[in-house]
């Protein structure tokens, strides 16, 4: 999993002035939409005695722990602490980690790292959401397989003809014809030439029932999204996958679809029925992948021409591992139990502060704080 990226960890139309669980990168955050319409997000986890704080309330836009009623401002500082009498101060280390947030494309994205802000990676550009003749639908769904195979899994166009030969996949016609990758700092696509069937149902009323070859354009956009655009006979249909990884074997999507055609209110509920035929059509492959993670060495698995985009990911994915962007060891938390442990992802705030760093450290919960006993 990688860090010091812009993750979209909700959907924009969902957050409202109340505090809200929301997980990734095997982290928990809380996030709230403030009076001003803003959202704020803080690590889940109370600096006190460890109480969730998405299980608390707002006093007007602090968040309150459920435990002790400690109040945290949005930058992370705690401002009230009710045991303490009055004229008794907050101790400096009262504070949690906080997350830059921006709102874009439906979304609410949080920078989950701790680089300054001229040094991020920006947020991933999609044209579609600003322009008035498409429209777009909302879907979700949690997949048991880690996110880069969740990821590859869109891009790889290969497997269409086989996993979506009912859909949108010709097992006729499987030949993908090579093609030229694209490729940026942040990102990489290609336009890829397939062969589908002619659609069925309400779309099929404005296809031909022949249909000539047509141009899909897959891409990939760091750390977690996907893009797959299909050239429809009668407009577009462009989805971008949002892979959120819950933990290394779990992974949130959320999908944003847009089409320019059938935009009106009454074809959404078609579209997402689509979207989502499609969607579980992969989720058998997906989930049964072995090995579940994502080799790092590129060699450990088989690659043809038709993989070019696959590749292009891992590669990248390898430089950013040598920079040091991938979590290790030093975003791990050990508990006291054994095989537990938490990650904790570092916040601006850290950087600007690091005689506290150390504060806004927890050990995970567990079980029981006992040894584990070796069977007699």
């Amino acid at each position: 999993m990688l860090k010091n990226f812009w993750y979209a960890i909700e959907f924009s139309h969902v957050v409202e002035h109340r505090p809200r669980k929301v997980t990734c990168l095997g982290q928990d955050f809380v996030i709230w939409r403030r009076r001003d319409g803003s959202v704020a997000c803080l690590s889940d986890l109370c600096v006190h005695r460890g109480g969730a704080l998405s299980l608390g309330t707002l006093v007007e836009d602090r968040v309150a722990c459920p435990y002790h009623g400690w109040e945290y401002e949005p930058d992370g500082t705690c401002v009230k602490i009710p045991a303490n009498p009055p004229g008794r101060g907050i101790p400096k280390k009262a504070r949690v980690d906080a997350y830059p947030i921006v709102e874009k494309y439906g979304l609410v994205w949080a920078y989950l790292g701790d680089l300054p802000e001229d040094k991020r990676p920006p947020i991933p550009h999609m044209a579609e959401h600003d322009d008035p003749s498409f429209r777009a639908v909302y879907w979700q769904t949690v997949v048991e397989a880690n996110y880069e195979r969740a990821m590859e899994n869109v891009v790889d166009a290969a497997h269409t003809p086989f996993v979506h030969g009912t859909a949108f996949g010709n097992p006729d016609k499987p030949e993908i014809p090579d093609y030229e990758v694209t490729q940026g700092e942040w990102h990489a696509e290609a336009d890829i030439l397939l062969n589908p069937p002619a659609p069925k149902g309400l779309w099929g009323m404005l296809s031909p029932k022949r249909l000539d070859p047509v141009v899909v354009t897959n891409g990939w956009y760091l750390p977690n999204v996907v893009k797959l655009h299909i050239r429809l006979p009668f407009g577009d249909l462009i989805m971008y996958d949002h892979n959120i990884p819950i933990s290394q074997g779990r992974t949130m999507v959320k999908l944003v679809g847009y089409r320019n055609f059938f935009t009106g209110k009454w074809a959404d509920r078609n579209a997402v029925k689509r979207i989502q035929r499609i969607f579980e059509q992969d989720r058998v492959v997906v989930e049964s992948q072995r090995p579940e993670l994502l080799p790092f060495d590129l060699a450990a698995e088989l690659h043809l021409r038709s993989d070019a985009l696959q590749i292009a990911y891992r590669r990248r994915r390898q430089e950013l591992i040598d920079d040091g962007w991938w979590l290790g060891g030093d975003d791990i938390v050990m508990g006291d139990v054994p095989r537990r442990e938490a990650t904790v992802i570092p916040s601006p705030a850290r950087r600007d502060n690091p005689e506290l760093a150390r504060a806004w450290v927890h050990k995970t919960r567990g079980d029981s704080h006992e040894p584990a006993r070796s069977a007699e």
